[in-house]
């Protein structure tokens, strides 16, 4: 079980700290637009409060340390998602992971953000209210397909220390 709860973490962190290089690099060398986690922080601590979409998350009042809290949630829904794909992988489907099974994973977890964060941060389905909704969408199709693709290879590093 502590190799379960170890591998499902160096997986979610290393796939995640992989976006997050592609995110800044992107930004700053193709002019990407780059997830802004204070605004996610903001959104998140607006829910308890029952304000669930914003029009747009900006304009909303700030919560403390809502920068934190955004980064934090980035990396815990990285860390979930390792452990959703393992788990459907090894124990539903009784196999071991593969490239092709990581990447369409990663592609699915598409449907959280286009579905839920965008719309709740004001920006709509798939980012339609996004100033360039287009490269949003190419930018976190990509996204997700490298997080996918690491956890993969992630998974292989990881066997060298798990046998």
């Amino acid at each position: 079980m502590m190799e379960v709860v170890i591998r499902t973490l160096v997986l979610g962190i290393f796939a995640t700290v992989a976006i997050d290089l592609w995110a800044t690099f992107s930004n700053k060398v193709l002019g990407f637009p780059r997830t802004n986690w204070a605004m996610v922080g903001r959104w998140l601590g607006h829910i308890p409060k029952g304000k669930f979409i914003h029009n747009p998350v900006a304009s909303s009042s700030p919560i403390q340390n809502e920068l934190l809290v955004g980064w934090v949630f980035h990396y815990l829904v990285g860390i979930v998602y390792a452990l959703l794909y393992i788990t459907f992988v090894l124990a539903l489907l009784d196999r071991v992971p593969t490239l092709l099974s990581a990447w369409i994973f990663g592609l699915l977890t598409i449907i959280s953000p286009w579905f839920v964060m965008q719309p709740g941060l004001g920006l709509g389905i798939c980012a339609i209210k996004a100033v360039q909704p287009n490269r949003v969408r190419l930018q976190n199709i990509i996204i997700h397909s490298i997080f996918g693709i690491v956890l993969y290879y992630a998974w292989i590093i990881t066997n060298t220390f798990f046998k």
